[in-house]
């Protein structure tokens, strides 16, 4: 095993760790950190029961930390690490952030076995929107750009 792959194992088993504490504490079975050069930046576990927030994901709840932590909103130069493949949520949480990687030890096949939705998010993103059981429409407006037109006009602007 190479040092990379030595040093990746220790993350995961934190993060399973971490997941399996969380279950005993009431929490979902999900856990995961933010590294920079070798370092855990931050640490979530899945708060969406004791929070009543369906957006508490491990990944996110970890990445909120990590910006905290770092004073940005820009996670270039972290992993993150997570004893579950993220759902599309935390996958482009983790986009947003810009993560310079993924780590994850159970997949979506695995979430599904326990009840997850994974697999079938997964699944609704790749048949076309009129598809879906919930409707997505956009309604066009003659003030629709609006809010982009003033955030181009904003010379100040933090772009991301």
């Amino acid at each position: 095993m190479t040092t990379t792959e030595s040093r990746e194992a220790a993350w995961l088993t934190e993060c399973v760790r971490l997941a399996a504490k969380n279950v005993t504490e009431g929490g979902g079975p999900f856990g995961a950190l933010i590294v920079r050069d070798g370092e855990t930046i931050a640490t979530g576990v899945n708060r969406v029961t004791p929070d009543l927030d369906p957006t508490a994901h491990a990944e996110v709840v970890a990445i909120r930390a990590a910006c905290r932590a770092l004073g940005t909103f820009k996670l270039d130069g972290c992993v993150l690490v997570s004893s579950c493949e993220p759902c599309p949520m935390c996958l482009s949480s983790a986009l947003w952030a810009r993560v310079d990687r993924i780590v994850y030890a159970a997949d979506r096949h695995d979430a599904a076995k326990a009840g997850f939705d994974d697999l079938a998010f997964y699944e609704l993103f790749s048949t076309p929107r009129d598809a879906w059981s919930v409707p997505v429409t956009q309604v066009s407006t003659e003030d629709g750009f609006t809010p982009f037109a003033t955030w181009l006009d904003q010379p100040d602007r933090v772009d991301y």
